[in-house]
């Protein structure tokens, strides 16, 4: 038997549920594993002695037979995500020791299906970063290269389920911060059709372009995540979708039409759009996605040739209109009824200045600054309004694209994961980083990142996957055969000793 932090979401609820091992006996080596690693800065809150308590009563329930779902699997949060028990702080200082009333809704799923939580996982400041080097709290090593960032923001999450200290995690994507992060870390992430998981809960960055999905090892452990966390949640957020439920397992199995053993993929249209394998693709990524996308030809699939005209306007687009949301939803951070206020101040206006200037970091007050100005007056109808426009037009180009191929593939990023530091003082490098996965999240699009080899360093290179509304079935089809048929999924970090990440 391979040894427990190895397991997955899928292994670790078939050996709860066949009894070969106890919640506890998981738990407990986890929280070992998470101990030994804590220089990692994976985590921003670990809570061991209330995981083990809440493993003691899955172990009970999992003795009276019940059969939920995820009954004693440990995952954890991202710290975005409000929960009772913990406190979140949506790695900043403005929430130092906040702790909510009550559970973000796919939370509360997560745990409706018997799941246990390890604790909140570290990201950037208000989900605002490409490379996890924006938290108010430490800095997040990737296991496979402490030396260099995991990808951001939902970096923690990531990095904890590529060294084994998670069977999965919640993570959250806005511009691509699910999939980029599990492209460096070599995981599975998946950002659902935007609406499909309720945002209730979820600290915003961007309203409309927020959406939470899992990070695993592996497609059938996002399936088994997704599947609970997603479904109406209208009494709490207008945006969620009213849709009916997905069992995304079954669709795993689901085989196409006219699909043979040998050839799962058989008729499936894949396209690659031009404008992803441009001069900008470094080129050891880019002969990884190769092989790649060979691979998928061989399963049957066929390649199609496709253009997305404006991937290169979605970077602008983009931020311009994420900042301005998050110069709105941040607004109610003054120190006032919550969040951090200021020791020493003169009246009103000096609270507001100082609380906001010490609690938030410097891309946070960035971004915050460019939103005021896209909103301000005289500026609004020449940004504002205009990249909104443009929204619409890449959200076009999908829906043509569509018309020709079933599923889009390319690469998630550039580039491997960079060096820590090696991007902080260059801002625009960032935004930059994330030129494949913005369109997909201003078109509102699901979006999955898949294991597809190694690039410079050794370091794991991430095959994009990108679907129509309401199509992850499909998308995480298409994965789970292709992670059938290479183990680049089961490949893991060699951290040298306990503690090693340190």
């Amino acid at each position: 038997m391979s040894a427990i932090h190895e397991w997955g979401v899928a292994e670790t609820a078939r050996q709860l549920a066949s009894k070969q091992v106890s919640s506890t006996e998981v738990t407990q080596a986890l929280i070992q594993r998470c101990e030994a690693y804590q220089g990692m800065g994976a985590f921003v809150h670990f809570a061991p002695e209330l995981a083990l308590q809440s493993a003691k009563e899955a172990d009970v329930r999992l003795g009276a037979g019940e059969r939920a779902a995820l009954l004693g699997v440990p995952l954890a949060h991202k710290d975005v995500f409000v929960t009772k028990t913990m406190p979140t702080t949506a790695g900043s200082r403005m929430l130092a020791g906040y702790k909510s009333p009550f559970n973000a809704t796919v939370v509360q799923r997560l745990m409706d299906a018997g799941a246990i939580s390890l604790g909140k996982l570290n990201c950037d400041e208000f989900a605002m970063g490409s490379g996890n080097e924006n938290s108010a709290y430490s800095l997040v090593k990737n296991p496979w290269d402490t030396s260099r960032v995991p990808g951001g923001s939902s970096g923690g999450s990531a990095a904890a389920v590529a060294a084994g200290l998670v069977a999965g995690a919640t993570g959250t994507d806005t511009g691509g911060s699910i999939r980029q992060p599990a492209s460096f870390c070599g995981i599975t992430g998946i950002k659902p059709t935007y609406g499909l998981c309720s945002r209730f809960g979820m600290v915003a960055f961007a309203s409309s372009l927020d959406q939470a999905g899992p990070m695993a090892k592996s497609a059938e452990d996002c399936a088994v995540m997704l599947s609970h966390m997603t479904g109406p949640d209208l009494d709490h957020d207008s945006t969620s979708l009213d849709v009916a439920k997905v069992d995304y397992v079954a669709a795993l199995h689901q085989p196409r039409l006219g699909a043979t053993a040998d050839k799962p993929l058989l008729g499936l249209r894949v396209g690659l759009p031009s404008e992803f394998f441009g001069g900008g693709l470094s080129v050891d990524v880019n002969a990884a996605v190769q092989v790649a996308l060979k691979q998928l030809t061989d399963m049957g699939a066929t390649l199609v040739d496709i253009s997305l005209p404006r991937t290169e306007l979605s970077i602008p687009v983009y931020y311009i209109i994420a900042p301005a949301e998050a110069s709105s939803n941040l607004s109610r951070f003054d120190g006032v009824r919550y969040g951090h206020r200021a020791k020493d101040y003169d009246d009103l206006g000096d609270m507001y200045q100082k609380s906001r200037s010490e609690g938030f970091g410097p891309e946070v007050q960035r971004r915050i600054l460019i939103g005021a100005y896209v909103l301000s007056h005289g500026y609004y109808d020449a940004y504002y309004v205009k990249a909104q426009k443009i929204r619409r037009l890449i959200a076009q180009d999908f829906q043509a694209a569509f018309q020709q191929c079933d599923v889009i593939a390319g690469p998630v990023a550039p580039t491997v994961a960079w060096g820590i530091g090696e991007k902080s003082n260059d801002p625009v490098a960032n935004y930059l980083a994330d030129i494949f996965t913005l369109s997909t999240s201003l078109a509102g699009l699901p979006g999955m990142s898949v294991p597809a080899g190694f690039g410079a360093g050794a370091m794991p290179v991430g095959l994009q996957l990108v679907g129509n509304y309401l199509n992850e079935s499909a998308l995480l089809h298409t994965a789970h055969s292709f992670q059938q048929a290479t183990d680049w999924h089961r490949r893991s970090p060699s951290l040298l000793t306990p503690g090693a990440a340190a």
